[in-house]
């Protein structure tokens, strides 16, 4: 898919962080851009427009498509970054609450995925951008749940894109590292605290506030969506930000017991 006034995108989560930077940067790249949220929006002025979908729910993604298909008539990229987080020992979460975060973090994907792909299968081509992190590479106490499901849909992306490749489409993660975004204010905290996990929970919150302030800025995972959508020959994974390249080095080359200790000493965890 080259770079074309005539693309059209879905950026899913584009309300604010990550998202809306990434739909201004597509439609600076060219591309008309549709955003979503879960609630009504106030009209851009960046020349994005915004459209009220709820990722959770079946009967609004297909109204999201049919919108975007009565306006603008096809859709050549669907970026999934909507998403939530969960901070928090894995037992301290209830079962209904791991599926809330499947639901919208990997369910989420595959309802905005499978209702894009009857058009993209029409038109003989486009591309699906999933929003992953370097949390699908490599373990994350403290966010267990949160990281399954990046690690789930690291899976399924590249499996999608095997599947999709010799019909035009293809399928790309993009891999942000800790990017300063409101993110860490809107987390998810388990819905079945334990004191046991209490004094290591917050100061793992401690933490992570601290990685926001000093991460990466939301450009730079914007700038990796642009160029895993307008390259002709995409990448399989495309890491945004040096720590994220760090990370995904460090996972692929070094043996086991190095990565392990790595992990706890990055989140002050005894050896």
């Amino acid at each position: 898919m080259s770079k074309t006034k005539n693309g059209v995108a879905i950026v899913t989560g584009a309300s604010t962080g990550i998202g809306r930077v990434t739909a201004q940067a597509l439609q600076n790249a060219g591309f008309r851009v549709f955003g979503t949220g879960r609630r009504a929006a106030a009209e851009r002025t960046d020349g994005v427009t915004m459209l009220t979908c709820d990722v959770t729910d079946d009967a609004s993604v297909t109204k999201l498509v049919d919108e975007v298909l009565s306006k603008a008539g096809r859709i050549d990229l669907l970026v999934n970054n909507a998403g939530i987080g969960l901070l928090g020992g894995a037992e301290e979460s209830s079962i209904a609450q791991a599926q809330a975060l499947f639901d919208v973090n990997v369910f989420g994907v595959l309802r905005m995925t499978n209702a894009v792909l009857p058009t993209m299968h029409r038109q003989g081509v486009g591309r699906i951008i999933n929003v992953s992190s370097v949390l699908g590479l490599v373990p994350a106490p403290y966010n267990a749940l949160y990281a399954s499901t990046k690690h789930a849909i690291e899976g399924y992306s590249e499996s999608l894109d095997h599947e999709l490749r010799t019909l035009g489409i293809r399928v790309v993660l993009v891999e942000p590292g800790v990017t300063r975004t409101a993110f860490e204010e809107n987390i998810t905290k388990p819905d079945q605290p334990l004191p046991i996990y209490e004094v290591v929970r917050d100061r793992m919150a401690a933490l992570m506030r601290k990685f926001i302030e000093t991460g990466d800025a939301p450009d730079i995972v914007a700038d990796a969506v642009v160029k895993a959508a307008t390259t002709a020959t995409p990448r399989r994974r495309y890491t945004a930000g040096k720590q994220a390249g760090q990370v995904r080095f460090l996972r692929r080359f070094l043996p086991e017991s190095m990565v392990d200790k790595s992990i706890r000493k990055f989140n002050e965890l005894p050896v």
